[in-house]
């Protein structure tokens, strides 16, 4: 995969939400980013977004219940997303479509956000790579809401300064839909617990005589005495002399 310097994403990013925003009419969204100002200039709003690219400004929805906003952008993660096997990395593209929805509460943010993952064969170790596609659902409660006052700190996501910050709900949710143990293939065979060769490439019957280290010494010393033995019973193949 190819990748490009994460400003010039999020500026093309912010140019395409404002160029298809049109208004809160029926049917239509509006950019929650808001226009750019000058020629080719990043504003604050796009700068944001390079240094926190899951962060959302929700200004132009307004706080009237009903007015949407549709969020399309192929972000930058800015830290390895998933499990301990396997995860979206760092520095790569996650894909955002969302729908942010202004109701009386705050603001509903549905959609999926999707990125390409990579990491390891839980029994071989063998490189493991795929997509993951995670479905939000999530209420960011206006600070002085009902909701925002009555819920538990840990228990509601919040809005502050007419922004959303998805980092968190996004983590949580590649996490859960990512497999613990992430498999090469359902028939992975691993590898040999005695010499790590992948048993998937090894010779047919490949197995090693495993021998108790409590017993290993006597294994020796009877197994010289056993060869001495055998040694000497075997008949000599010179010949005496005329």
């Amino acid at each position: 995969m190819s990748f490009e310097h994460p400003a010039g994403r999020a500026y093309r990013a912010t140019v395409s939400e404002h160029a298809t925003s049109r208004g809160t009419a029926a049917g239509e969204s509006v950019s929650p980013d808001g226009p750019l100002s000058g020629r080719q200039r990043q504003t604050p709003e796009s700068a944001a977004a390079v240094r926190d690219p899951f962060v959302l400004d929700i200004r132009s929805l307004g706080r009237r219940p009903g007015t949407m906003s549709e969020v399309h952008r192929t972000a930058v993660a800015p830290d390895r997303l998933g499990v301990d096997m396997i995860a979206i990395p760092e520095d790569s593209e996650v894909d955002l479509d969302l729908r942010l929805e202004s109701v009386s509460e705050g603001v509903l943010v549905t959609g999926t956000v999707s990125g390409e993952t990579a990491g390891q064969c839980s029994r071989c170790l063998e490189p493991v790579d795929g997509t993951v596609t995670v479905f939000l659902t999530e209420l960011f409660a206006y600070p002085d809401s009902e909701t925002e006052q009555t819920t538990d700190a840990e228990d509601i996501h919040r809005i502050e300064d007419d922004r959303i910050d998805l980092e968190q709900s996004i983590i949580d949710a590649v996490a859960l839909e990512l497999p613990m143990s992430p498999l090469c293939s359902d028939d992975c065979e691993g590898l040999c617990p005695e010499c790590g060769v992948r048993l998937a490439v090894a010779e047919p019957g490949h197995a090693h005589e495993v021998i108790d280290p409590r017993w290993a010494a006597l294994r020796e010393k009877f197994g010289a005495a056993e060869e001495t033995s055998r040694d000497a019973s075997e008949p000599s193949d010179d010949k005496g002399g005329d």
